[in-house]
């Protein structure tokens, strides 16, 4: 074991994502696009503040949890448990790092297809009828686009300025803010592989086949860009990660914090207070401070793989919970959480600017750019270059 993993306190999973996914998962059948399953009015949040810390059931509940999870922190942070375990999962989640591409593409396209056919434009909230862009075509197309890994950054990038641009004709879009953090790491980390475009850069890397002597797109194209945007992949995870806090604080805030009515409404339409026999005011605040407190660990990048655990389990209770939530809305979250139990916290981020963590700059890559990756296995060696790194460090 290395040495230094003593004196690495982040990625806590092991132990305290144990409590923490319990915490989120007792509230997290709120935790959920309400906007998606109710139609309520929004409600006063004021009063509903008033009223739920007027109940000391709440203020225990809430004040027990918080002074648990926090007390486990530290606990974790002072004894750090199960070293070696958590030093070897790190060591194992790090090595998927060259499969990301494929992740993310998956992570995006599968619910951009699933929105094209549903006939809604990122968000059921939006609809065919609410906007004048062919959402079906769409959806499709730019879905089936990132799943065969084909024109990857382009269409990631056509997408992404699309949403930008939609955005401020329609507001609830930001319920699906997270395609912001996909698609922009996919234009930064490319189609990796298996996609077309790693068929299409070994082609063109290979002097002996047809194509490689007229290749109308790809050295004049796809390798300037490649080569301008790969100084920036080591960014992926910080992207991911700010994406997926911001997402988390504006649900907590947008779907119950804010709009009390409308959170009130699911508790009471899927019976969850016969589930578990708290004050209805108990899940709201639950789920709300749950998605705070998973936002702001995320944001920082601190305890990232452990707050990506929890978020998890968030999502996996709401889909079992709330029978009207659809399910291809939640791929992507799914997808991205998963991204950051691979990376880390990656740059910018407490875990590795203040623990100096290591194995948290998962930093996704086949080789320093498409061409020369695909040159470099036509050529027989097999092995990306940042396999053939990884080896050597061991």
């Amino acid at each position: 074991m290395d040495p230094r993993s003593r004196h690495r306190p982040t990625a806590f999973a092991v132990y305290v994502g144990a409590l923490a996914a319990l915490v989120a998962g007792a509230s997290g059948v709120a935790a959920a696009h309400v906007e998606y399953v109710t139609d309520a009015e929004n409600g006063d949040p004021i009063a509903f503040l008033a009223a739920a810390l007027s109940d000391p059931v709440v203020v225990l509940a809430l004040g027990a949890g918080g002074v648990g999870v926090i007390g486990t922190m530290a606990g974790y942070l002072r004894v750090r448990p199960l070293r070696d375990d958590v030093a070897a999962i790190r060591r194992a989640l790090v090595d998927y790092a060259d499969l990301l591409p494929w992740l993310l593409r998956l992570s995006i396209g599968l619910p951009m297809v699933g929105a094209g056919f549903a006939g809604y434009l990122f968000t059921p909230l939006v609809t065919a009828a609410d906007t004048a862009v062919p959402v079906r075509l769409f959806g499709v197309a730019v879905g089936f686009a990132l799943l065969f890994g084909l024109a990857t950054r382009l269409v990631a990038g056509i997408a992404l300025a699309s949403y930008l641009v939609l955005l401020p004709l329609h507001p609830s879009m930001f319920f699906a803010f997270e395609y912001v953090a996909g698609l922009l790491a996919i234009v930064l980390v490319g189609g990796g592989r298996p996609s077309a475009d790693h068929v299409i850069a070994r082609l063109a890397a290979n002097k002996e086949t047809v194509y490689s002597r007229f290749d109308p797109f790809h050295r004049s194209v796809a390798v300037p860009v490649g080569e301008l945007i790969d100084p920036y992949r080591k960014f992926v995870p910080t992207v991911v990660r700010v994406g997926m806090g911001i997402v988390f604080i504006y649900l907590a805030l947008a779907e119950k914090l804010l709009t009390p009515g409308k959170a009130l409404a699911v508790v009471e339409q899927y019976g969850l207070s016969t589930l578990l026999p708290v004050p209805p005011e108990l899940w709201i605040l639950g789920a709300a401070l749950t998605e705070l407190f998973l936002g702001l660990l995320l944001v920082l990048g601190l305890f990232t793989r452990a707050a990506s655990s929890a978020a998890f389990v968030v999502f996996t209770t709401t889909l079992f919970g709330l029978a009207e939530d659809p399910v291809i809305a939640h791929i992507s979250l799914f997808g991205l959480v998963s991204v950051l139990l691979v990376t880390g916290a990656g740059p910018l981020s407490i875990d590795t600017t203040v623990f100096r963590s290591t194995n948290e700059r998962g930093t996704p890559e086949m080789g320093p750019d498409a061409v020369r990756a695909a040159a470099s296995e036509s050529s027989g060696t097999g092995r990306s270059a940042g396999r053939r790194r990884r080896d050597a460090e061991r």
